[in-house]
């Protein structure tokens, strides 16, 4: 059976092979941006998902402030060069995306429903996921390549005091992008029925 939904989703993957011949402008990949994010669900409809697009200098900025926050970390001795390879790869692409989950709006949500205070949260999250797939995929489907990386909270305050954002703006992931410089290896799959079972 054939769906184009799934086929899509085939296209998204990690890309770590990053470049900057991307052929949308800035402006084209915002409205993406933002139109991916727009559609993405979440509960209540709280619209809870943020996401800065760092382009140029901006982009570069992001790669230094983590390149900074992980020496401060990395144990005496040990060999930060790998590290540096790592975040080389990814300002070797075009830009990056930071999603944030706007807190005040799921503090509103747990004041407003106690019932669900707890779950609110979790809720946020998957919200996030959702907006970072949707993001992903789309990208993906203009031949853009991404991954998604997670040095929050490690980065987090240097990324509000560097753009000015809001304590309310929690940052959630990275994903640099770009244009796609080596082909993937073939994706390995676990049995499909050991995932996903049914009954009658």
């Amino acid at each position: 059976m054939n769906n184009q939904y799934i086929d899509l989703l085939k296209e998204r993957r990690s890309i770590y092979a990053l470049g900057k011949k991307v052929s949308l402008s800035n402006e084209q990949i915002m409205e993406l941006v933002k139109k991916a994010i727009k559609e993405s669900p979440s509960s209540f409809n709280s619209q809870t998902s943020r996401a800065i697009v760092l382009f140029g200098d901006s982009h570069e900025t992001l790669w230094d402030l983590t390149e900074a926050a992980l020496k401060e970390v990395i144990p005496e001795g040990q060999d930060f060069a790998p590290t540096v390879g790592k975040l080389n790869s990814f300002r070797a692409g075009y830009g990056t995306i930071l999603f944030f989950e706007e807190m005040s709006i799921v503090k509103n949500l747990q004041e407003r429903f106690a019932l669900y205070a707890d779950n609110f949260p979790v809720w946020s999250e998957q919200a996030s996921g959702m907006a970072q797939h949707s993001v992903w995929t789309t990208l993906a489907i203009e031949n853009i390549g991404a991954s998604l990386q997670h040095y929050n909270p490690l980065i987090d305050d240097a990324v509000r005091s560097e753009w000015n954002l809001s304590a309310n703006w929690k940052l959630r992931a990275q994903m640099p992008f770009g244009s796609i410089e080596a082909p993937t290896q073939d994706k390995e799959y676990m049995n499909d029925d050991e995932r996903v079972l049914s009954f009658n």
